[in-house]
């Protein structure tokens, strides 16, 4: 007798099926989860490195300012 004949086994594998998709739902959630919490983590880094590039690029001008004075 096969599963197609057997209401009993067929519920079985229909109950198998359930719970693989269940533990991808919940595997592709914890994914998601850990890659939204990497997101944020690199926006937090990429402001922090603009923040610096900015400062960095205010003493270069400010540097390349006294030096064109002290030429005149």
């Amino acid at each position: 007798m096969n599963k197609e004949q057997n209401p009993e086994i067929a519920l079985e594998d229909l109950e198998l099926k359930i719970d693989s998709l269940v533990q991808v739902c919940q595997r592709l959630h914890e994914e998601n989860q850990q890659l939204k919490n990497q997101q944020i983590e690199l926006m937090q880094q990429r402001s922090a490195l603009m923040d610096k590039t900015e400062k960095a690029k205010t003493r270069v001008e400010s540097m390349i300012s006294r030096l064109k004075l002290m030429e005149i």
